[in-house]
C-alpha cells in the first residue's frame, strides 16, 4: 500500500517538474508578424486632403546580437 501511494505521489511530482521546467515558446509575436497583422494603408478617399512631408531615412546601425538573442536564434 505504501508503495503505490510512493509511486503515485513521485509520479505526480514528475509531471508537475517536467510542466515547470518546460520551454515556453512562441509566446510574443514578432515585429514581422505584427506589421503584416496591421491594417493595410487607407484608401485615397479617408486620407488627408494635404499630403505630409516625410522624415529622411534613418541611416542604419548595424545591432550586435545578445546571448539571449543568439539563444532564441537557435531554438527557432
Amino acid at each position: 500500500m505504501a508503495n503505490l501511494v510512493n509511486e503515485l505521489v513521485s509520479g505526480v511530482v514528475n509531471s508537475v517538474l517536467k510542466e515547470i521546467l518546460k520551454k515556453t515558446t512562441g509566446r510574443n509575436t514578432t515585429k514581422r508578424k505584427r506589421r503584416k497583422a496591421a491594417p493595410a494603408t487607407t484608401s485615397r478617399t479617408t486620407r488627408k486632403a494635404t499630403p505630409t512631408s516625410r522624415k529622411p531615412a534613418r541611416k542604419q546601425v548595424s545591432k550586435r546580437r545578445t546571448a539571449a538573442g543568439r539563444s532564441r536564434q537557435r531554438r527557432a
